[in-house]
């Protein structure tokens, strides 16, 4: 982000710069239109990268949502199965110990 933001500040005064520039100094008016569609074409650059980069920044968002749901979902498949897997041990268990007393029985 630091980086995003010094690229910001010397595209801010780079176009300052040129403004200025076109203002402090006579020139043909040739150059001075030149210079003023230069930094034109730098502000509408600008506008589109921080329409990027908001949109990168809303996906992130929604990504970053659909990942912790899908955690969440993980989570509650796992702890069902694992409720399940300690039900069938039991249920083994209890099954073993009708074994052995049939087995009892039938001596």
């Amino acid at each position: 982000m630091n980086n995003l933001a010094n690229k910001q500040k010397n595209l801010n005064n780079l176009i300052e710069k040129l403004s200025n520039l076109s203002k402090s100094y006579s020139h043909e008016p040739a150059t001075s239109d030149k210079l003023i569609k230069e930094r034109d074409n730098f502000l509408n650059e600008k506008k589109k990268l921080e329409i990027r980069h908001d949109e990168l920044l809303r996906e992130q968002k929604y990504l970053k949502n659909k990942i912790t749901d899908l955690e969440h979902e993980l989570n509650k498949k796992s702890e069902t199965q694992e409720k399940f897997s300690k039900e069938i041990d039991e249920l083994s268990q209890e099954t073993e110990e009708l074994v052995e007393e049939i087995d009892k029985w039938q001596i």
